[in-house]
């Protein structure tokens, strides 16, 4: 299962994002992401390429809350060449703008709401959302799975798993503990997010930022 360090806190890029890469570049990680909010343009896409020249996998999740300004966030995306945009649920327009791009496409399942984002929506939907973006030519889904309101989460993870088939199955958001992370891998997630509970400290107290993410890292 991929872990993707995401520099983000509270569904926001933290201010010193590069000052952040630079400190965690030694440890090696190989999928590393950001949010569409919290730093401008110019600073994503120089984050962007740093993160490309650590020879890792670059992610942009975005997290707007209405259908322009995610297609806005995509459009951010696709100029500054990141490797995979997660998020949004504007699946054919998004699709379209990055099409021939190279760039994979993981939009959230369910019914996404607000900031900091929660998740409505069953199983259902979700299993049916997952099929038809997979229908559509997406790479995969970003599910919520830890924000739900509506369904048990790893009910989710499994319904999600089954309207994918062999696509890719990414879980953001809430992911807090090794635990949680045990419990995703079971349920047949592909990789998992951590930014917040990264930055609190919540793998392993009274480490810095590089101990917390040596703790994630040996969970997988």
């Amino acid at each position: 299962m991929d872990f993707i360090f995401m520099l983000t806190h509270h569904d926001r890029t933290v201010p010193d994002c590069l000052a952040v890469l630079d400190e965690i570049a030694p440890l090696g990680l190989r999928h590393i992401g950001f949010k569409d909010i919290g730093a401008d343009a110019e600073t994503l896409r120089t984050l962007n390429a740093r993160i490309k020249a650590l020879g890792a996998v670059s992610y942009l999740e975005v997290v707007a809350t209405t259908p322009q300004s995610a297609l806005d966030s995509a459009r951010i995306g696709k100029a500054i060449g990141v490797d995979r945009l997660l998020g949004g649920t504007e699946v054919a327009a998004t699709l379209a703008l990055l099409a021939g791009t190279g760039i994979g496409y993981y939009p959230f399942p369910g019914t996404p709401i607000g900031h900091p984002t929660q998740l409505r929506g069953d199983e259902a939907l979700v299993e049916a959302h997952c099929a038809n973006f997979i229908a559509q030519g997406c790479a995969g889904v970003d599910l919520l799975a830890y924000r739900a309101t509506e369904a048990d989460p790893l009910a989710l993870v499994r319904a999600a798993r089954r309207g994918l088939g062999r696509a890719a199955l990414i879980c953001a958001g809430g992911v807090d503990s090794p635990a949680r992370i045990k419990a995703l891998r079971a349920a047949g997630a592909d990789g998992f997010t951590v930014g917040s509970a990264a930055f609190d400290g919540g793998f392993a107290p009274g480490e810095t930022l590089a101990g917390q993410l040596r703790a994630i890292m040996s969970c997988v």
